[in-house]
């Protein structure tokens, strides 16, 4: 879950981690009196946004609102934004680079430290990063903030200030579920203080029942995908005419192309998991409804799921939703004789393989 940045600066501020004061404007009405020269910045789930036009320098009451208002509404890399964070512009003397990250091979968070920062990591040479893996059963101790001070020339002042900072920044990063933390750029001000001008948090996906208070619309999701999503479903909208339903994200990968090379076009991508719950079958035909298939196909493996439940369930559906367009099973695994007579006595054609289910769907959605 890819946090926006006034949102992981919220959780940076509960934390001690010093940021600018600042705060959200969803509409021009939102914006609060002039007082000091600002930044606005559009809120979206991509980085490179002053490159885009997506930042704006206001040092008057004008310059705010004019700001704000080309930003909200506006379109970067095809995303719209929806919200603007304003606040404080900061005197900046150097910027510099720290994340925590999750390193997938290493089963451990490493640290990145870089006297070169306001710049994408990758661009800066390898022997100007400072990097260290962390021991997640002993977590982070100060002497490997020490050693990243050393390695990038701070002097004592900042030392203890950035040492500070990597000691809270590691705990939002172990406590608030996290795979990313990032501060790009952490800035030194003319005054000789450290402040996280930026903020990038991305949080594990598997952890959100633990943070309800984080919600996040996909600006890249369609609405049905979004419905799809709080009701429990991994679904994507494609372009094409055959409603898929498969179960296994593998399986379902391997009917898109299955159908792809048989000429025929998917509508969706729906993996249903492993139930043994007729409503969840039905559920699931109630999103591929929605997006409106000439003919729909569903290729279950039997295991944990069982195809007799998955064929009452689409014989429920079918009753319920009145639906009249084409249904093509593939039914293979446990049940499966019982599930392929379920659907035999109501008129529901099934196969059991998956080949000779696609051959049919793809004629039958043809002829729709």
């Amino acid at each position: 879950m890819n946090l926006y940045e006034y949102m992981g600066k919220e959780i940076f501020r509960k934390y001690g981690i010093p940021v600018p004061d600042g705060y959200v404007v969803e509409q021009l009405t939102d914006v609060r009196e002039y007082r000091k020269p600002v930044v606005v910045k559009s809120q979206i789930l991509l980085g490179g946004r002053g490159k885009s036009g997506g930042i704006k320098f206001a040092r008057s009451s004008e310059e705010l609102k004019n700001g704000v208002k080309e930003l909200l509404g506006s379109k970067i890399r095809g995303l719209t934004v929806t919200k603007v964070l304003v606040e404080d512009m900061i005197n900046i003397k150097h910027e510099y680079y720290v994340s925590f990250a999750l390193n997938r091979s290493e089963r451990s968070p490493v640290l990145i430290a870089s006297s070169s920062g306001g710049v994408e990591i990758e661009s800066v040479p390898q022997n100007q990063i400072f990097t260290r893996k962390i021991d997640p059963l002993l977590g982070y101790s100060d002497y490997v903030g020490r050693e990243a001070s050393k390695f990038m020339n701070l002097d004592k002042n900042l030392s203890a200030q950035f040492r500070s900072i990597l000691e809270k920044l590691y705990k939002v990063y172990e406590e608030e579920d996290c795979e990313l933390v990032e501060i790009n750029p952490l800035v030194e001000t003319a005054e000789g203080n450290l402040i996280a001008a930026d903020a990038k948090v991305i949080m594990d996906n598997d952890s959100m029942f633990r943070h309800k208070d984080i919600k996040i619309t996909d600006p890249e999701k369609t609405p049905l995908e979004l419905e799809a999503q709080s009701k429990g479903y991994s679904f994507i909208e494609l372009d094409g005419q055959i409603g898929v339903i498969a179960n296994g994200a593998g399986l379902t990968m391997a009917t898109l192309d299955a159908l792809t090379l048989h000429k025929g076009k998917p509508r969706n991508f729906l993996d249903l998991g492993g139930t043994d719950d007729v409503e969840i079958v039905v559920n699931a035909f109630d999103l591929v409804l929605k997006a409106d298939p000439k003919a729909i196909l569903v290729n279950i493996f039997g295991g944990v799921t069982k195809a007799d439940t998955v064929a009452n369930g689409i014989v429920a559906a079918k009753k319920r939703f009145k639906i009249t367009k084409p249904i093509v099973v593939r039914l293979s695994g446990v049940h499966d004789d019982e599930g392929r007579q379920v659907l035999k006595e109501n008129g529901i054609e099934s196969f059991p393989t998956m080949m000779e289910a696609i051959e049919r769907v793809v004629k039958l959605a043809g002829e729709a």
